[in-house]
């Protein structure tokens, strides 16, 4: 009995030192073990590296398509750089333009601040030619495309909706003040010392056309300067990009536009 409680020891203890043998090779802590983790962290950096460069080019291409999108259908920025529409809006100001609504049918009303295409060499001429290298001038036209930079060659105004289709503007009243529909309107938006107007015009407004005039009447070129033309200085609705809603920057400047 001893004998074979003898054996059965042994044999548990072989069993014992069986399973409490370390594998053969280096320790992990040893010198193979931080080569390894060495390898392993080196891999990482690596597909990082590799991740990023197929990832930023993947990224800026949706930043700028969501750029273009919201230029195109939804809200522009625009740079003013004349003082037609002072105090409202200052030179240098910049004006977020709504371009969503019009295409829900809605049309611009009286005192609403539009911007529009040029309806007819009212700026005249375009602009200087670009500054800067090749490669900077066709940065910029991309920027500008995509509506994060105004465009150098941009033909567009903005002013101030006074009558719409339908509408008798006329200027004016015994108390100096312009009238539409025989009646005279308040016009607290007109920069400090200007008159309404110091020429006079009497204007039906076509259908589908708008008499516009910038908030600072001795410094504008409006429609009372293009009464000879078509539409008797009218703008079309067609050529409207879209409402200014609010001075977006510089900070100090921030307000809203409605009227």
């Amino acid at each position: 009995m001893r004998a074979r409680y003898g054996r059965t020891g042994a044999r548990y203890g072989q069993t014992r030192a069986r399973y409490g043998a370390r594998p053969s090779g280096p320790a992990p802590g040893g010198p193979g073990g931080r080569a390894a983790r060495r390898l392993a962290a080196r891999r990482v950096r690596r597909n990082r590296r590799r991740s990023l460069v197929t990832e930023v080019p993947v990224l800026l291409s949706v930043a700028l398509l969501i750029a273009l999108v919201l230029k195109t259908f939804l809200v522009q920025a625009f740079v003013i750089p004349s003082g037609s529409m002072e105090q409202t809006i200052r030179i240098g100001d910049r004006v977020l333009v709504d371009k969503l609504t019009p295409w829900f049918g809605d049309r611009p009303g009286r005192g609403d601040v539009v911007v529009f295409k040029d309806p007819g060499h009212w700026l005249g001429e375009a602009g200087e030619p670009e500054e800067g290298s090749a490669g900077i001038r066709a940065g910029r036209r991309v920027l500008s495309y995509v509506g994060l930079l105004p465009s150098a060659g941009e033909q567009d105004l903005i002013k101030r909706v006074v009558a719409v289709g339908g509408d008798r503007v006329k200027c004016c009243d015994v108390s100096g003040k312009i009238m539409v529909n025989g009646s005279p309107i308040s016009e607290p938006y007109v920069h400090p010392g200007n008159p309404p107007s110091e020429l006079p015009f009497d204007v039906r407004v076509p259908r589908g056309r708008l008499f516009v005039l910038g908030d600072h009447r001795s410094d504008s070129a409006d429609s009372r300067f293009h009464l000879a033309g078509p539409g008797h200085g009218t703008v079309p609705e067609d050529l409207v990009i879209g409402r200014a809603m609010v001075i977006a920057w510089p900070p100090g400047h921030w307000r809203g536009l409605s009227e």
